[in-house]
């Protein structure tokens, strides 16, 4: 288990500060807001961190891991703001965390008028030059699983067919780590959404030990023409299948990933193994062929019925969840279990995290029955 003053998991990839101005039910229409030169009466304004570095490692964090963040910012304002949130919760999360000189730290100024659908102002800035020198191997020591996040979202991740993703998780797994890695869905017209996916993940995934899409974001990386007809039908989600799920899982398998869980949204969250023995036998320093029940598996959970007050970092902390359970040595079905937990925990609260509950707390609620919704999808 290593120095337990040294993180069990390093969560690095992209960060972000999001700034959320609240508006007064007398802003108007979004016509009447976005006039030039008019003066709009505010309440105050949201900020908090945002990305897979503070969703993903705050969550771990409350869970009660030994989480280390290794995200990129700028030496200016932006940066200092989103160091000190993250020193609120443990001035030790930011031990690993990388201020670049000159850069600029990325934001989102999220507005949302009532009434009106949220629109977002996002500043890329230091997650673009993220490569995988900002991989600091050394400061991998004691870490048993390292966990990135969402490389459709930073420039270096994508461009070169990847090149930079592949060395960056390789170099993590050449230190005996568990790789975990994350999507996100970019606009389809960005560079990011023109990008050749498919080639990307060819050379990403045969370092990744569990990787986890969401299958909206992912249907859109391996076939835009299945996405584009499922999106067209309305709630791609809604009409995903069981045949889908292991089509899509089974290509990632064979391009090298151990274990794939698709995120699911409100209809919860689906998980398939390798069947190749040798390939779980080489998933790191958490040894998954050492666990229960993990060769071979195809399975599948509901959500747990929850509260819902928001959905933001639901995603990130399911995927929280489910790293959690393999921290802790879990089995397969168990770590599902543990997902689908801590995803629901998460939209119990407005924003990403401060919905996560310790893990002790967690085992509490699931010992007291906690009710799932009444969604299925037949694996037959």
């Amino acid at each position: 288990m290593g120095d337990r003053n040294l993180p069990d998991v390093i969560v690095a990839g992209h960060v972000c500060l999001d700034i959320i101005p609240t508006f007064t039910q007398s802003a108007g229409s979004l016509e009447e807001v976005l006039v030039p030169g008019k003066l709009i009466d505010m309440g105050a304004a949201v900020v908090s961190t945002g990305g897979t570095v503070s969703n993903a490692g705050l969550a771990l964090h409350r869970l009660g891991i030994a989480t280390g963040l290794m995200g990129k910012v700028g030496d200016d304002i932006f940066g200092r703001a989103i160091l000190e949130l993250f020193e609120r919760q443990d001035a030790a999360l930011t031990a690993n965390m990388i201020v670049a000189a000159g850069e600029q730290t990325s934001y989102t100024v999220v507005l949302s008028p009532p009434g009106v659908d949220r629109m977002f102002l996002h500043c890329t800035g230091a997650n673009d030059t993220y490569c995988a020198a900002d991989l600091d191997v050394a400061k991998l020591a004691g870490a048993r699983l390292l966990h990135f996040g969402y490389p459709p979202l930073m420039a270096r991740m994508y461009s070169d067919g990847g090149a930079e993703l592949a060395a960056l998780l390789a170099a993590a797994r050449e230190q005996g780590l568990t790789v975990s890695l994350d999507l996100a869905r970019p606009d389809p017209a960005s560079p990011a959404g023109r990008a050749d996916w498919r080639t990307i993940l060819a050379m990403a995934l045969p370092h990744v030990d569990i990787f986890a899409p969401s299958i909206d974001e992912i249907v859109f990386m391996l076939d835009r023409e299945r996405f584009d007809e499922l999106d067209a039908a309305g709630d791609l989600v809604a009409h995903v299948d069981g045949p889908l799920l292991a089509d899509v899982a089974g290509q990632l398998l064979a391009m090298g990933a151990a274990v794939v869980a698709l995120k699911l949204g409100d209809r919860g969250l689906y998980l398939r193994t390798t069947d190749d023995a040798a390939r779980l036998a080489a998933t790191g320093a958490c040894a998954l062929d050492k666990l229960d029940g993990w060769l071979g598996r195809e399975l599948y959970g509901p959500c747990f019925r929850a509260n819902v007050v928001g959905t933001t970092g639901s995603g990130d902390c399911t995927v929280a969840g489910l790293l959690a359970g393999v921290l802790k040595g879990f089995g397969a079905e168990q770590t599902l279990t543990a997902g689908l937990a801590v995803g629901a925990c998460s939209v119990e609260a407005a924003d990403a995290t401060t919905g996560v509950i310790p893990w002790t707390d967690i085992e509490k609620r699931l010992a007291n029955g906690w009710d799932r919704l009444d969604v299925t999808i037949s694996l037959d």
